[in-house]
């Protein structure tokens, strides 16, 4: 791992004091959405026992760590009829307010939440509304999920473990609603993720997350989707996936891609994305991960400087369960599949993610919109190197970021001007420079 070189003026001092001190106003989104980093808590693999009592036992150290946001996969009861493997998907769910017996109780899922409340932690869920498992009681309502000619529940893709549900029922409708409102009236969570959220009517999400605001303002909400994100951001959601870009790290990591190309994907989100919708920046997360491999396969030596670019870009930083011991294996999605090892303050990449969550937490300019800093490119004559700032229109806070993306060293002048003037840098392999000021 390359390390990281700070520069700061006038900054650490801000570091020191946490974020608890730190007072933020309330505007597109929550006041608590904008200096944040989210986990997310793929609660059958994090602990050797798999369920919230083990897992509650981590949640000093994610403090520790710097995180904010824990978002929870799904955790109700799973369908039986036809699951895969023997302990099923999250996302196969045979009753929207009931607890898996795998993690245990409701009443142990209410100790995890007080306990991570306690701590200062959001937390939210993972909801899965555009199906249901197959043998979940709604489907034995008329109308309220899709089927064939010869009256057969209709799948998705290849999720033969799943149904799906017919948003042209108002029954329906209505059930899912007040699905939400229990846990977030009844059990207390902060928000929701919401799973393949542009299968979903986007009208549905407006309704529901209009009614749900309405009596939790401070609520916080993802959708999982980029190609609907322009609408599904203008009412419902507060954060998108950056699905593209996390496929363009890939392959900037792998030699498929260059600087160029990302540049473009910037111009091209900043005019096409709303403003004010915070885009998710991730290495891995449960599908990549399980699916197309750890951020050590698809990234080698490139996955700490690019856990660095995550946190420098516009957006908000995610971590998966087992980042930050440093899991190098592909978890298994349907059975059990303890991560590599178990979660350290003192392991190298876990320092560098307490080091970016201190460094995010004490410069506005990194912040997600609308109070964080746009991103303006810096000059530099050599084409590998990604030279950025975010600096504040007040003058009161500016980051600059140099990014070796090549796996040679690398030799470039950047104009970066501020209080740093120009630098003439070398760059060893997939290493980075800070400045902040």
């Amino acid at each position: 791992m390359k390390k990281i070189l700070i520069l700061a003026l006038a900054v650490l001092s801000l570091a020191a004091c946490g974020k608890k001190e730190t007072v933020i106003p309330a505007g597109e989104h929550t006041s608590w959405a904008y200096n944040t980093t989210i986990y997310e808590l793929n609660t059958r693999q994090a602990t050797e026992e798999g369920t919230f009592a083990a897992a509650e036992q981590l949640l000093p150290c994610l403090k520790d760590n710097g995180i904010d946001i824990i978002w929870v996969m799904p955790c109700q009861p799973i369908g039986v009829i036809t699951r895969k493997g023997s302990l099923g998907s999250y996302y196969s769910i045979i009753d929207y307010c009931a607890i898996n017996p795998e993690f245990g109780t409701m009443d142990d899922f209410k100790h995890f939440l007080n306990k991570a409340h306690e701590l200062g932690f959001k937390v939210i869920l993972d909801w899965v509304a555009n199906h249901t498992a197959p043998d979940s009681e709604w489907t034995l309502n008329e109308g309220w999920h899709y089927r064939d000619a010869d009256g057969k529940l209709m799948v998705q893709y290849d999720w033969t473990d799943i149904s799906k549900l017919n948003y042209d029922n108002a029954d329906m409708r209505e059930a899912m609603k007040a699905a939400m409102r229990f846990w977030m009236d009844s059990v207390g969570i902060d928000g929701f993720r919401c799973d393949v959220a542009g299968e979903v009517p986007t009208d549905f999400w407006n309704d529901a997350m209009g009614e749900l605001r309405a009596a939790h303002p401070d609520m916080f909400t993802l959708a999982e989707d980029e190609d609907k994100a322009y609408e599904l951001t203008e009412t419902a959601f507060d954060m998108y996936y950056g699905w593209t870009l996390h496929h363009l790290m890939n392959d900037v990591a792998q030699g498929k891609a260059s600087v160029e190309d990302l540049w473009a994907y910037f111009a091209k989100a900043d005019s096409t994305m709303r403003p004010e919708a915070i885009r998710m920046n991730f290495t891995s997360n449960h599908d990549e991960n399980s699916w197309n491999g750890t951020e050590y396969e698809r990234m080698g030596e490139a996955y700490p400087l690019f856990t660095v670019f995550t946190y420098v870009v516009p957006g908000m930083p995610l971590i998966y369960t087992g980042q930050l011991s440093g899991n190098n294996h592909r978890l298994a999605f349907f059975e059990k599949d303890l991560i590599d090892s178990e979660m350290s303050k003192n392991g190298e990449t876990a320092a560098l993610y307490k080091e970016m969550n201190e460094l995010r937490a004490a410069n506005k300019a990194l912040w997600s919109p609308e109070y964080g800093a746009p991103m303006n490119r810096l000059n530099c004559d050599n084409d590998a190197i990604f030279a950025c700032e975010r600096a504040l229109e007040d003058g009161s806070n500016r980051v600059v970021a140099i990014l070796n993306m090549s796996n040679e060293e690398q030799v470039a002048n950047v104009e970066c001007g501020g209080k740093r003037g120009n630098q003439e840098l070398t760059l060893a392999p997939w290493s980075w420079v800070l400045y902040t000021e």
